[in-house]
């Protein structure tokens, strides 16, 4: 992914970012925030890596994490969204999943949730990325916001 090609087409668009990440701990603001000149693009990031943090800081309801988990596409949603409102960017992108080692039969490892909202709305999925160890579930996570945030910007 060519982070500095994304940051061009936000640029060229008009559009600023801001993330909210949970399982990849702040990777991809690390990644928006490498090239120089970022800082009139990239707004804001929040690692909210606890639900508490989820909940205080981008305003994921509680119902949501308690019905859905922290790890689904509706959890997902609100972080997008909190982050999106919060720090009055453009684009938002939100990640959260389960890393490993572990997950369960119903949430394994390497299932990772994503958002990203703009001012079309708000967009979900779900990538199973497998068992392929923790920094590696974590780094496939990081170049797929990446790839979403380049959709949604544009060429």
């Amino acid at each position: 992914m060519n982070v500095a090609a994304l940051l061009d087409a936000c640029r060229a668009g008009g559009l600023t970012i801001a993330t909210a990440e949970s399982c990849t701990g702040g990777m991809v603001a690390a990644a928006l925030t490498d090239p120089p000149g970022a800082s009139d693009v990239f707004l804001w990031g929040a690692v909210t890596y606890s639900n508490a943090a989820k909940r205080a800081q981008l305003g994921v309801s509680q119902v949501a994490l308690v019905e859905h988990g922290a790890v689904s596409e509706t959890v997902a949603r609100g972080m997008a969204a909190g982050a999106r409102d919060r720090s009055g960017a453009s684009l938002a992108v939100a990640i959260t999943g389960i890393a490993g080692p572990g997950g369960s039969a119903f949430k394994p490892e390497g299932r990772v949730c994503f958002a990203v909202a703009d001012a079309h709305g708000i967009r979900a999925e779900t990538v199973e990325f497998g068992a392929l160890g923790r920094d590696a579930v974590r780094r496939a996570a990081r170049d797929h916001a990446l790839e979403l945030l380049q959709a949604a910007a544009g060429p």
